[in-house]
């Protein structure tokens, strides 16, 4: 059975002519009538009895009219709970994305996030390497890799730049010429098993041969390295620029820059919670000097 068929059959019920649902349901007359013979077909029965004055429904054919009507009264009730639900943003969005974007550009942003949408409940997962999109772990990742899979929606949301730096008083305990800027300084360095990292990659390839100072594994360390004067770091320039005791010792251009991608599940572009997540993180992004 057509359940559309029931549409038809509940107008030529209650206006008795196929003439009057052709034109309440904007259709022609051959078309109701078609509609009304597959229905019949389908339950092997006759619903109508054609008179002069119209068509009128058998014994079997009020029977299917309180079936019909309930299944009427159920799709508009669904539809009257359903309707301008997704309009108001609420529920739970999971946002996977980097420790570095979560603690200091997403998390520092939330109060007026929270503000604006106070029925979603933002799950920050950091762990990045152990969640997968494909497996529907998250709703949303703000990565710095662009992910190889073609099944999800992905974006180009901005770039980070990073640069190398240190403190004035660790750069006056450590006096080299502006062309040598390394020269008889240190390094606060990566663990081995985070030698996958852009940071640590541009300072193996570039500096092979410069000294570590201290290992760390996380970028707080490094920060809290960098400001106790023990050695220079590569940092995230909007994250350094939030210790202002920290000084560029070698600039973004001599460095690098990480583009910042935004991805998603196409399935989920009409939500309008995962809407609302991702539309804010493109606006913290735009507005954050990341550069």
């Amino acid at each position: 059975m057509d359940w559309n068929d029931l549409r038809f059959f509940l107008a030529v019920a209650r206006t008795h002519s196929l003439t009057r649902t052709a034109t309440k349901l904007k259709v022609s007359q051959s078309t109701v009538s078609r509609r009304i013979g597959a229905l019949e077909s389908s339950l092997q029965t006759r619903l109508f009895i054609h008179h002069q004055t119209g068509y009128f429904l058998t014994d079997a054919g009020q029977k299917v009219l309180q079936y019909a009507e309930e299944v009427e009264r159920k799709i508009l009730s669904l539809e009257s709970g359903v309707s301008g639900l997704d309009l108001r943003p609420a529920g739970k969005v999971r946002l996977a994305t980097a420790v570095t974007l979560a603690s200091h550009l997403i998390i520092p942003a939330l109060p007026r996030f929270t503000a604006r949408f106070p029925d979603i409940l933002l799950e920050i997962i950091t762990g990045v390497n152990t969640v997968s999109m494909s497996r529907n772990d998250a709703d949303l990742a703000l990565r710095l890799i662009r992910p190889e899979q073609d099944s999800l929606k992905i974006r180009k949301v901005g770039s980070m730049a990073s640069a190398v730096y240190g403190t004035e008083t660790y750069l006056q305990q450590y006096p080299a010429p502006e062309s040598h800027p390394l020269e008889g300084r240190g390094f606060i360095t990566w663990d081995t098993s985070y030698s996958h990292l852009p940071s640590s990659k541009w300072l193996n390839e570039t500096y092979p041969n410069t000294p570590s100072t201290l290992v760390t594994t996380s970028v707080v360390s490094q920060i809290s390295a960098v400001k106790a004067n023990l050695g220079l770091a590569v940092l995230s320039c909007f994250i350094a620029s939030q210790h202002h005791d920290l000084v560029k010792v070698i600039p973004t251009e001599k460095v690098f820059s990480e583009d910042i991608w935004l991805v998603s599940h196409p399935d989920l572009v009409a939500s309008s919670r995962v809407r609302a997540v991702a539309d804010f993180l493109v606006e913290i992004i735009t507005e954050t000097q990341l550069t």
